[in-house]
């Protein structure tokens, strides 16, 4: 069940991401994988930065996080 929800959580944040970086998305389902793996992306760098951001909104600050340096990052090698 907590990987259903991890994968709900990336989803929307691939979405919040592509939002944040404005038009940087790759198209919707691109996003959410975006989401996904910034979800782990996101919660490794809080990780080593020792902030700790507990329940659902914690886990969507975190995974919104990576997606958006995970955006960033794909639009610069795009270029």
């Amino acid at each position: 069940m907590n990987y259903i929800l991890f994968i709900i959580i990336g989803i929307i944040a691939g979405w919040l991401g592509s939002i944040i970086v404005k038009g940087k998305g790759q198209g919707l389902l691109v996003n959410m994988i975006v989401g996904i793996i910034g979800a782990f992306i996101g919660g490794s760098i809080l990780d080593h930065l020792h902030i700790h951001m507990p329940g659902f909104f914690g886990l969507l600050v975190a995974s919104t996080i990576g997606a958006v340096l995970l955006i960033w990052l794909i639009g610069l090698i795009r270029r």
